[in-house]
């Protein structure tokens, strides 16, 4: 029987297509052209913030910050301020929000409509056709992502195609193989490779790391060996390559869209959590929402 999480990765091409043809009607969730810009989230909502923060800086649009909703304390100026939550109950997002004080526009991106959140931002935007039933979370940070980048004005090519053609066919992992996995990635993509090594240890308790591109050669390169699977998001320095590959380490890249790259590192995952006995619909310790204070969120 497939699990939860397997068919909440299959269905992302679906969503994307969604969010990109959606994209022109919440363009203002994202922030405006000018406005300067907090993305909020924690966990997997923290590294989408990453990535938010650098597309939209990269795009012009103006100056963008990126915070763990449970570190952030107030003190710079910001025009609007943007939460993330899946569920729109995870106490350390609502507790920023309260601090922000009401002087600062509010939005927030959730799957779930009416939830405690709505009631502390100016606007809401509900990408309940990406929610999960998994405690995993997988398509709503991609479909997020694919939004923002339509809003942005990157081009996205032929993303839903590929990701249908790449997630159909084999996955051409043998997780047999490795025992440590690494992703690495470079401007925005290095919030994927944070996200995609969550992934590796919330669904199959494995160990994972992920480092800028270039830093990796800064030291963690020290542990790389034979049972090391090393993926690069996005554009491959060939001389990293080559460093990674004579520690005996396998090398993973391709011409892939970063998102279908995450997608992917979802599939491994699963994968490896299968293969270890494990179900990645229920990982250790993990609840939908972090909700501090009150009984915990199935």
């Amino acid at each position: 029987m497939t699990n939860k999480t397997t068919t909440e990765i299959q269905s992302q091409p679906d969503t994307w297509a969604r969010a990109i043809a959606e994209s022109s009607s919440n363009a203002a969730f994202f922030g405006l052209p000018g406005e300067r810009v907090l993305f909020l989230g924690c966990g997997t909502s923290a590294f989408v913030a990453e990535s938010l923060a650098s597309l939209r800086e990269r795009a012009g649009l103006g100056e963008t910050d990126a915070a763990y909703a449970s570190e952030w304390e107030p003190g710079r100026r910001y025009d609007r301020i943007v939460a993330i939550t899946r569920s729109g109950t995870t106490t350390e997002i609502l507790d920023a929000l309260t601090a922000a004080g009401p002087e600062v526009a509010r939005s927030a991106i959730t799957a779930v409509a009416d939830m405690p959140v709505s009631d502390l931002v100016d606007q809401n935007l509900v990408l309940d056709y990406a929610d999960e039933e998994s405690v995993v979370q997988t398509r709503f940070p991609t479909t997020l992502l694919a939004a923002a980048r339509a809003v942005y004005g990157y081009d996205q090519g032929d993303l839903e195609r590929s990701g249908r053609a790449t997630l159909a066919a084999p996955l051409g992992v043998d997780v047999a193989r490795f025992s440590h996995y690494v992703y690495l990635g470079s401007g925005w993509t290095y919030g994927l490779a944070q996200e995609a090594a969550l992934k590796i240890r919330e669904a199959a308790q494995a160990w994972s790391e992920s480092y800028p591109s270039l830093d990796y050669r800064h030291g963690p390169i020290a542990v790389a060996g034979s049972r090391s699977l090393v993926t690069i998001f996005g554009p491959v320095d060939p001389s990293l390559v080559a460093d990674v590959e004579a520690t005996g380490a396998t090398v993973r890249t391709d011409s892939l869209d970063p998102l279908i790259q995450l997608a992917q590192a979802q599939r491994i995952a699963v994968a490896l959590a299968e293969h270890e006995g494990l179900d990645p619909d229920t990982p250790r310790g993990l609840t939908r929402s972090v909700v501090l204070g009150q009984p915990e969120l199935g």
